[in-house]
């Protein structure tokens, strides 16, 4: 009998691992602290601008809860020159040397796209806004908490990358805003019904082998 309760023991600790890493276990930044990543963006690429007052004052009214940036993305659509080399090279092929760094940075405080999808279309419905002005895409990055994402705008190594970003969008704008309602699946949801199909796959082989 505890041979077959082995796999559920299993998917149990590999599922409180998961959630101890995803979810944010941690207070809402300090005042201390959001000055510390203020700091930081004063030598950041988006220094000086309202962006860095935007994310400063987002920091302060951190609610410890995880969030969604909304990103709208125009892409060029001529080739552009590469940041490093200055040779012409297409403008996704940019963009991935960026997504590259900020990606790998971002999935380890465990952050990550949650949908990407192209325009094919222009306005259907709009007042009172600029007209489009060739918007290509729309993306929304999960973040498991304000200092993830304070982390991540302030990192060296994406600071680096920042480049290659204003070299293959012309124009973007991303806001945080959090979820109300979602017919998406997730992560906590089904990462735990795969685990248990997983262990009741191997446990259901046991029996069969007894």
């Amino acid at each position: 009998m505890l041979k077959l309760l082995i796999p559920w023991i299993v998917a149990l600790v590999a599922y409180g691992l998961f959630l101890a890493w995803y979810q944010n276990w941690r207070s809402p930044l300090s005042e201390a602290e959001v000055a510390h990543y203020r700091t930081l963006l004063d030598v950041s690429p988006i220094a000086g601008t309202p962006q860095t007052e935007a994310v400063v004052r987002f920091l302060a009214n951190d609610d410890g809860r995880a969030f969604v940036m909304v990103n709208l993305i125009k892409l060029a659509r001529d080739p552009v020159a590469d940041p490093v080399t200055g040779v012409p090279r297409p403008a996704a092929d940019v963009l991935d040397d960026y997504s590259k760094v900020f990606l790998g940075a971002a999935l380890r405080r465990a952050s990550h796209p949650v949908l990407v999808a192209g325009k094919v279309g222009g306005y259907v419905d709009a007042w009172n806004v600029e007209a489009d002005p060739g918007w290509t895409a729309l993306g929304l990055v999960r973040y498991r908490s304000r200092r993830d994402l304070a982390e991540l705008v302030t990192m060296d190594g994406v600071f680096d990358a920042h480049e290659f970003k204003i070299a293959a969008m012309p124009a973007t704008f991303a806001f945080p805003a959090v979820n109300r309602m979602s017919m998406l699946l997730a992560p906590q949801l089904w990462v735990g019904l795969v685990l248990a199909l997983l262990a009741s796959f191997v446990s259901l082989a046991l029996a069969l082998t007894r």
